[in-house]
């Protein structure tokens, strides 16, 4: 089950980078960054509430889960800007914003359980 939640944090994070990305080439070159990243961090609430609907998380864990995708996103985007010139660190960046909806679940489950 938390396979299945990395893998969709990590397309769906893909998809949001893609579709922002393509709306900001409209604008331009820059515009392609930019909206690339927007896109990803526009796209981590829709990610962690896809992830509650499939309850693969608690609905208490949304926000964090959506904050840590959204970071992760960031963090591969930044890399993969500054890998382009290798496949590896594009292709592997990817699973940042995966690994930042786990901590993110994660940490909330833990705060979660230490209210109880």
């Amino acid at each position: 089950m938390r396979f299945r939640f990395f893998v969709a944090m990590c397309l769906l994070g893909g998809v949001g980078g893609f579709v922002g990305s393509a709306i900001g080439g409209l604008m331009g070159g820059p515009g392609v960054f930019i909206g690339g990243f927007l896109g990803g961090i526009a796209i981590a609430p829709i990610a962690a509430r896809v992830a509650v609907w499939r309850r693969w998380i608690a609905p208490q864990q949304f926000w964090a889960t959506a904050a840590g995708a959204a970071i992760g996103f960031v963090a591969a985007a930044v890399v993969a800007v500054n890998t382009l010139s290798s496949p590896i660190g594009p292709i592997l960046s990817t699973s940042l914003t995966g690994i930042g909806a786990l901590v993110g679940s994660g940490r909330a489950r833990e705060s979660n359980a230490r209210a109880v």
